[in-house]
């Protein structure tokens, strides 16, 4: 019995305030992770922003570049009103619409001296609202999605790819959603704006530039207050302000048409 009382422990209430502390700091990395995680998921969040916006900026330089092209020996008969730049305004919206018409030739096969098959072709980037429900509201998302067409002329008409066996055309192919605003400015030779945009050929030849710009807009919740937020828009005096938690980026770039005029 002497040498049981002699022995040394720990009380309830030491062991009680070892627990607290333990959960303080418990509590204490919970938040650093969570503040951590946060900073990260935004960055990220914030990189395919930018990520998408530039590999969408990249197809429509790529396709404006290529309006106005033919070959010199293509005698093949296009479009009576043919606009190798045609851009549709959206009338407020903030969304506008462009078609992009060029030719191309494809080599007739089993034919010696080589033989070749001009054909016009027409690009048409354009917007429609987005099919994404938020989970929250239950509705559609204050959003837009870009859809790419690609259509034939096959001297009388516009072919869809419904009526055609060519692999080249297609119709209404999404390539990004949760856009915001997308933008085109046509520019001439002087540098300024052509306002109002042109609607026949001669004067879609005076386009030298096109300003684009596509505003993306996260998928999730980015800010932790809902308040009014400015959005500056390509070539409007007026701003847009939209009141949610979601991040709004914009992205412009500048498309020198090189076909445009060419005799």
């Amino acid at each position: 019995m002497k040498i049981l009382n002699k022995q040394s422990g720990v009380t309830l209430i030491e062991i009680l305030i070892g627990v607290v502390i333990s959960m303080i700091m418990m509590a204490a990395m919970f938040v650093s992770y969570n503040a951590v995680n946060s900073s990260y998921s935004q960055v990220i969040d914030r990189a395919k922003i930018s990520q998408t916006g530039r590999d969408v900026t990249s197809m429509l330089i790529r396709d404006i570049r290529l309006a106005g092209f033919r070959y010199f020996d293509d005698v093949s008969q296009t479009p009576s009103n043919y606009i190798p730049i045609k851009i549709n305004k959206s009338g407020g919206s903030g969304c506008d619409s462009i078609e992009l018409t060029y030719g191309d030739r494809k080599r007739k096969k089993n034919v010696k001296p080589p033989e070749f098959e001009y054909t016009t072709y027409k690009v048409t980037y354009e917007c429609k609202p987005s099919k994404i429900i938020d989970k929250k509201t239950k509705k559609k998302i204050n959003a837009f999605a870009i859809y790419k067409s690609k259509a034939k002329w096959d001297g009388t008409k516009w072919v869809a790819p419904s009526q055609s066996t060519d692999d080249l055309i297609y119709q209404n192919e999404q390539i990004v959603d949760h856009v915001q605003e997308l933008i085109f400015i046509p520019i001439d030779e002087k540098g300024k704006i052509i306002n109002p945009v042109p609607s026949t050929l001669n004067a879609s030849n005076s386009i030298k530039v096109v300003d684009v710009m596509i505003s993306m807009r996260s998928q999730g919740e980015f800010f932790r207050q809902e308040k009014s937020r400015a959005f500056r828009l390509l070539g409007q005096k007026s701003n847009k302000s939209y009141k949610d938690k979601y991040l709004r980026e914009a992205l412009i770039v500048s498309a020198h048409t090189r076909n445009m005029g060419l005799e």
